[in-house]
């Protein structure tokens, strides 16, 4: 009966006119029956022997491919050995389905994420914000290239999630993608999510994150000095969208608002506060806290500057995309002399340390502006600078010399 089956290797060219590459595929007939599917593996279009299905030469790349070649071609057999054994019916595509791990009632991590993205996608703006969204579309990306990478699959069932899985992927994002450790681990909170909905649903028997420990590194974040601040405020450009970038960035340096926030602020979130001075009220896109700031005569202006600014949506700052903003800011830095990797999310830095904490304000009350949920968080942003702490000290110093000068 083995004649019924038939295994055949075949390449698939690329759309491209000067493709030096194919992709080779797996056939699987049955009874006349056939289905087919890629097996990740590209290999020279000059090599491949249509005739013996597999890669010429003795190369360690093409010793290799053939190698996983024959590992499938074992690994269909024994499928349909089993299928014999168990006196089962068998058809090419149960064969596919069980080398692919595509049981009925199994659930595949990468469908999962699919289908929790698509979901999102409809609650962008309302619950999450589009920059949330992105981040899962690329944790799901990375974890697709690992699937394939690691385990020449399309998908994997949640099913076989565990902790070996968790390191291994820790472990791909750091060498093969070179993600630092806080990356990885971001990335790892998004499929601790996807995977706690699995558990949570029955998909799985264990939840491979239970006592999973894995902590960011604390980091020193980069932010401006005062002269760095000044530098760019007094730099001239001709260019007016990397003026307007300028003044976007400064106005985050004196409220403390991510780019999230400035992106969508409009007329309605500024307001009188009871000092009778404005206020900026807004809920932060990213954890929906509230966050109460005073506007700083430098943001004063900046709002002055683009009054008549016309926007469809209301918004009261020419506010690009995060890329672009970012891409300029290097334009900026570099025209400063600023060696510093200029990134808008310094200006929040920026305002943490230099605009406020060094200026003696409570670390309490820029926490609430930050429209943090923690003194935690904040103090990861929050770095007090030698020249404060020795202003501080000499006031010390004075109160101590006027005590026991009272004293004698």
């Amino acid at each position: 009966m083995q004649n019924l089956l038939s295994i055949l290797f075949f390449i698939r060219k690329s759309k491209e006119k000067n493709a030096e590459q194919a992709t080779v595929y797996l056939r699987i007939t049955y009874e006349g029956r056939r289905v087919e599917l890629s097996t990740l593996r590209k290999v020279s279009l000059l090599k491949w022997n249509s005739k013996a299905n597999k890669v010429n030469g003795s190369s360690a790349e093409a010793k290799q491919v053939n190698r996983n070649l024959d590992i499938i071609r074992h690994r269909i057999h024994e499928i349909y050995q089993k299928y014999l054994d168990k006196g089962e019916d068998i058809t090419a595509v149960k064969i596919k389905n069980e080398f692919l791990g595509n049981n009925e009632d199994s659930k595949f991590i990468l469908e999962m994420f699919e289908d929790h993205n698509v979901k999102m996608e409809q609650l962008v703006g309302k619950e999450y914000s589009f920059r949330t969204l992105q981040r899962y579309k690329t944790t799901q990306k990375h974890l697709a290239a690992f699937i394939s990478s690691d385990f020449k699959m399309t998908d994997y069932p949640v099913k076989d999630i565990d902790t070996k899985f968790i390191n291994s992927f820790i472990y791909y994002l750091k060498t093969a993608l070179n993600q630092s450790h806080n990356t990885a681990v971001k990335y790892l909170a998004y499929l601790k999510k996807i995977v706690r909905v699995a558990y949570a649903n029955g998909w799985l028997e264990k939840d491979p994150f239970y006592n999973f420990k894995l902590k960011l590194k604390i980091i020193d974040r980069e932010f401006l000095t005062k002269d760095e601040i000044i530098k760019i405020m007094e730099k001239k450009f001709t260019i007016q969208r990397i003026e307007n970038v300028r003044d976007i960035f400064l106005f985050s340096c004196y409220t403390g608002l991510a780019y999230s926030d400035v992106f969508k602020l409009t007329a309605d979130d500024i307001v009188k506060g009871n000092d009778g001075n404005q206020w900026i009220k807004i809920k932060r896109t990213k954890t929906k806290s509230l966050s109460s700031i005073p506007i700083l005569p430098v943001a004063e202006r900046l709002i002055e500057k683009y009054k008549d600014l016309e926007s469809p949506n209301g918004k009261l700052l020419p506010v690009y995309s995060n890329q672009k903003m970012n891409s300029y800011l290097k334009e900026i830095a570099d025209s400063c002399g600023i060696k510093k990797n200029l990134t808008f999310h310094m200006a929040r830095h920026t305002f943490a340390t230099t605009v406020t904490l060094s200026n003696g304000v409570p670390i309490e009350s820029v926490s609430k502006m930050l429209g943090h949920r923690s003194l935690k968080v904040t103090q990861q942003y929050a770095k007090i600078l030698d020249e404060k702490l020795s202003e501080d000290m000499d006031l010390l110093k004075k109160r101590i010399s006027i005590q026991e000068n009272g004293d004698i």
